[in-house]
C-alpha cells in the first residue's frame, strides 16, 4: 500500500485466549485489527491465521496502483495485456501523461509487419497510429523476452486521448475488407488520470525567514522548492524527511542540491530541486522540514499527502553492502565505514566516481574545524587491476614541489621522510563505485605527519572526490565539505546513518566552456596572469586535463589557444609570482612540447612515467644540467570572493559570466618581467605555454607559416577585439598588398 508492503504482527494473550492480529502498512500506522476468540483447536486456529492473511492481502489489493511484488514505484498501475496471438503478455503502467512503461512484456516476434498500435476508437481497428519502439524507432517489432521499456506516444499525443494500446499485424488483408490482426491489447480506463507532477502546500515558515511556493513533487524521488527562502542563522539546519504526525530528530538528511549533506546555506527566493536519499520515496515520509538538530527546532514544515499520483522516479538505485558497522554518508556519492579493534582501525571508502579520480579521506588540520593544512589523509584509487591507499601529509594548498629544498604541498609521507603507514586490504570496482578498504594504527609511530586518532572523543575530518593528472597524483579537488565534520571513530555502539547511491539515468555531461582563440596580427605581447580554474566546465572539461585549481590567463582569457607565425617576436608579461619560497605563489612561464608543463615538478618529485617534457623556451641550464626559469613576474590573481563557494562554478553558463564574478589582486609591478619568443623552423606545429612550477597550467599555441592557413587551423576563431570577418579580409588584403 502507498508504494510499500503491509505487515501483519501476530499476538497471543494466554490469559483470554484472544489472538490478536494488527496489519500495519509501510509507513507504520496501524491499516486494520483483527481481534479473534480461538479454541485450543489447531484446524479452526490455523484456518483463523490464513483468513486474516487474506483479508490483509485484500486490503493491500483496494488500494494498490498494481502489483505488489515488493518492488520499486513503476508509475499508474493500468492492468495486464489482454493476449490473443503469438505468446504476447505483459503489464502496463502510465508513467505520466505521454509514457507507458511494459513490464514482463513477451512476444514471440514472428509476426509479418508487427508493431505498437494505439487509438481513440471503441476497439483496436484501423483508425489508429503507430507508437514508436523504446528506441524511438518505428520499425517492425522482433522478438521480446520478459523486457522491460518505455514507449512514449509520439507527435505530443496523450494517454487521455487515446483508448488502448495494442500489438498489432499490418498485413494480413481479406478479399472483400482490411483488418487489423491483434495479438495483444489494454484498454485505458474512462477518467483515467495519468501520473503528473503534483503541487503540495507551501512552507510553513517558523522562523529564520523561510518560505518557499507551492512544493512541487516532481516525481516518486524528486521535491522542486520554488522561491525558497532561508537566511542562514540556524546553527545546524539541514533539509530533513520522516514518518509521524509532525517533524522530529527521528528522520534523514536530504541532500542538498549539490549532493552535499553539510548544513544548509543561505537561500534569498531560489529554485531548489532535491533528491530523496537512498531508497526512500514519496510514500516513505509524511512531512518535509528545514530542522535544525542542534537546537531540535523546526523551522518551516509542509505535510506530504499520502497516495500522490506522481511519475516514478528515472533514479536508478545503486545497492552497495556495508561491511562494517560505522558508517558515515559524506556526499550523496561518497561514505566511510570504520571498525576499531585492538589499536588498529579498520577503514572502508565507497564512492561513485570515474576510473581516473581519486578519493580523500583523513583528519583535519585542526582540531576544531576543518583545514587542510596540516591534516594527515589517505588518497585511494584504482589504477588497472591494482588499489592504492597513500599516505599523504598537506603543508599548503598546492600540488607537492620542491621549495628550496624542501617539498610543500599535498606531498606523500615518504617525500617527507616519513613511511606509508596505510595497509591496503582490498580494493574493488563495480558498478561504477570504488570500494578501498585499508588498516592504520591510532597512535602513529615515529612518523611526525602522522595524527592520532583518539579511541573515545570526536575528532575532526576531512574528505574530497577529484581527479587524479597524468602522475596518478590528486588534482584539484571537485567535491569538499565546507564545513567541519566531527565523528567519534572510536564509539562503542556502532551507528550508521549510510544509505544507497543512485544513479540518474538521463544525466547529460556538462557541457564545456568555448575555448577562445586569440588570432590577431596586430598583437605581439600578451599579458598572462593566474586565475580560479573554473571547475569541470573550465579548464578541465576545455583541455581534458586534470588541474591544480589555478591557470593561466591570456589577455583576460581563461586558457586561450594562441597563433604566433613563425619570424615574428612575441613578448609574454609575465604575471605568475616570483616568490620561490611560496608552492602556489611561484609560477614562472615555460613554453614546452608537451601540454603538462611543470617541468621542476617532474624532476623533484621523480614518480612521472610520462616523457620528459623539452622546454623550448622560458629556462637556462646550469653547467650541472639543472633548468632555472627566466621569467618569473609580480603575481596578478582572481580569486573567488568571499560569497561565493567555488564548488558551484559550474553553474555558471560561460566563462565572461563566471570571470565577473572573481576579484583581481595584483601586485606593484616595478620592473615588468617578459618572455620574449621568436618561433623558427625548428619550432613544432603545436606548443604549449606552461608553468616551471606545476603541471596543467597552460595550453596551446599554434606556430603557423602565415595567418592565412592559422584560419583554416582555428576555424570559428574570436579575436581579442572580437573584429569581423569582412574586415580581417579587408586587411588580409592590404597586408598582402604592401609587404
Amino acid at each position: 500500500k502507498d508504494g510499500g508492503p503491509l505487515y501483519v504482527e501476530y499476538t497471543t494473550s494466554d490469559r483470554s485466549g484472544r489472538d490478536i492480529f494488527v496489519i500495519v502498512g509501510s509507513k507504520g500506522r496501524i491499516e486494520s485489527i483483527y481481534i479473534m476468540l480461538i479454541t485450543s483447536n489447531t484446524r479452526l486456529k490455523i484456518w483463523a491465521i490464513l483468513r486474516v492473511l487474506y483479508l490483509s492481502a485484500y486490503v493491500c489489493a483496494q488500494d494498490a496502483d498494481g502489483p505488489q511484488d515488493g518492488g520499486p514505484y513503476q508509475g499508474k498501475y493500468i492492468g495486464k495485456m489482454n493476449s490473443y496471438h503469438h505468446q504476447v503478455s505483459g503489464e502496463i503502467y502510465a508513467v505520466d501523461d505521454t509514457t507507458f512503461l511494459l513490464t514482463n512484456f513477451n512476444y514471440d516476434g514472428n509476426g509479418a509487419d508487427t508493431f505498437f498500435w494505439a487509438g481513440a476508437s471503441n476497439r483496436p481497428g484501423p483508425l489508429g497510429f503507430i507508437v514508436p519502439n523504446e528506441n524511438g524507432r518505428t520499425n517492425i517489432l522482433g522478438r521480446y523476452y520478459n523486457r522491460e521499456f518505455t514507449l512514449k506516444l509520439p507527435d505530443g499525443k496523450k494517454i487521455t486521448e487515446i483508448k488502448w494500446l495494442a500489438v498489432y499485424d499490418l498485413s494480413s488483408q481479406a478479399t472483400a475488407m482490411c483488418f487489423l490482426n491483434t495479438f495483444g491489447d489494454i484498454y485505458i480506463p474512462d477518467e483515467f488520470e495519468p501520473p503528473s507532477t503534483q503541487r503540495i502546500s507551501q512552507l510553513s515558515g517558523k522562523a529564520h525567514g523561510v518560505t518557499s511556493g507551492p512544493i512541487q513533487v516532481l516525481d516518486a524521488k524528486t521535491l522542486l522548492l520554488p522561491e525558497f527562502s532561508y537566511d542562514g542563522g540556524g546553527r545546524r539546519a539541514f533539509f530533513w524527511i520522516g514518518v509521524g504526525p509532525q517533524p522530529s530528530s527521528k528522520g534523514f538528511k536530504v541532500p542538498d542540491e549539490y549532493g552535499y549533506l553539510d548544513p544548509i546555506r543561505p537561500y534569498l527566493r531560489e529554485n531548489v530541486k532535491l533528491e530523496l536519499p537512498g531508497e526512500l520515496t514519496i510514500f516513505d515520509i509524511d512531512w518535509f522540514s528545514i530542522f535544525d538538530l542542534e537546537t531540535k527546532e523546526n523551522y518551516g514544515s509542509v505535510a506530504v499527502p499520502d497516495g500522490l499520483n506522481v511519475p516514478p522516479s528515472l533514479v536508478k538505485i545503486v545497492p552497495h553492502k556495508i561491511t562494517l558497522p560505522n558508517c558515515v554518508q559524506l556526499h550523496k556519492e561518497y561514505r566511510v565505514s570504520w571498525e576499531v579493534f585492538g589499536p588498529q582501525i579498520t577503514i572502508e571508502l565507497a564512492a561513485q566516481v570515474g576510473e581516473n579520480e581519486y578519493m580523500a579521506f583523513g583528519i583535519s588540520g585542526s582540531p576544531t574545524s576543518a583545514q587542510m593544512i596540516g591534516a594527515d589523509v589517505a588518497v585511494a584509487y584504482i589504477h588497472g587491476h591494482l588499489g592504492y591507499a597513500k599516505d599523504y601529509n598537506i603543508t599548503a594548498k598546492s600540488p607537492c614541489i620542491k621549495v628550496l629544498g624542501q617539498y610543500k604541498g599535498v606531498c606523500k609521507d615518504e617525500l617527507l621522510g616519513g613511511l606509508d603507514d596505510n595497509q591496503l586490504h582490498n580494493a574493488v570496482r563495480q558498478d561504477g563505485i570504488n570500494t578501498i578498504t585499508y588498516r592504520r594504527t591510532l597512535i602513529p609511530t615515529s612518523d611526525p605527519g602522522d595524527k592520532e586518532i583518539p579511541s573515545e572523543g570526536n575528532v575532526q575530518l576531512i574528505w574530497a572526490l577529484g581527479l587524479l593528472n597524468e602522475d596518478k597524483e590528486p588534482s584539484f579537488h571537485d567535491l569538499y565539505p565546507r564545513g567541519s565534520l566531527s565523528v567519534n571513530l572510536g564509539r562503542k555502539e556502532a551507528e550508521s546513518n549510510c544509505f544507497a547511491f543512485t544513479r540518474t539515468q538521463t544525466t547529460e555531461p556538462l557541457e564545456p566552456w568555448e575555448i577562445p582563440h586569440i588570432l590577431d596580427r596586430n598583437i605581439r605581447t600578451f599579458k598572462a596572469t593566474l586565475g580560479p580554474s573554473g571547475g569541470k566546465r573550465g579548464y578541465q572539461g576545455m583541455t581534458g586535463m586534470a588541474t591544480p585549481g589555478f591557470s593561466w590567463y591570456i589577455n583576460g582569457y581563461l586558457a586561450p589557444e594562441l597563433y604566433l607565425r613563425r619570424g615574428l617576436t612575441y613578448a609574454f608579461d609575465v604575471r605568475g609570482g616570483n616568490d620561490p619560497h611560496s608552492p602556489d605563489a611561484y609560477h614562472p612561464m615555460i613554453i614546452t612540447d608537451e601540454p603538462h608543463g611543470g617541468i621542476d615538478r617532474y624532476h623533484s618529485i621523480g614518480n612521472s612515467k610520462r616523457k620528459p617534457p623539452r622546454v623550448i623556451a622560458g629556462v637556462q641550464f646550469s653547467t650541472r644540467g639543472q633548468a632555472r626559469p627566466t621569467a618569473a613576474g609580480p603575481l596578478c590573481l582572481a580569486r573567488h570572493s568571499t560569497e561565493r563557494d567555488r564548488r558551484v562554478d559550474d553553474e555558471f553558463a560561460d566563462f565572461k559570466k563566471f570571470n565577473r564574478s572573481l576579484i583581481y589582486k595584483c601586485d606593484k609591478v616595478k620592473d615588468p618581467v617578459y618572455l620574449e619568443i621568436t618561433p623558427n623552423s625548428s619550432w613544432p606545429d603545436t606548443v604549449y605555454y606552461n608553468s616551471f612550477t606545476h603541471s596543467n597550467v597552460g595550453w596551446k599555441i599554434h606556430i603557423v607559416d602565415s595567418f592565412a592557413s592559422a584560419t583554416a587551423i582555428g576555424g570559428a576563431i574570436q579575436t581579442q577585439c572580437s573584429i569581423s570577418w569582412p574586415f580581417i579580409f579587408v586587411l588580409y588584403m592590404s597586408y598582402n598588398f604592401i609587404f
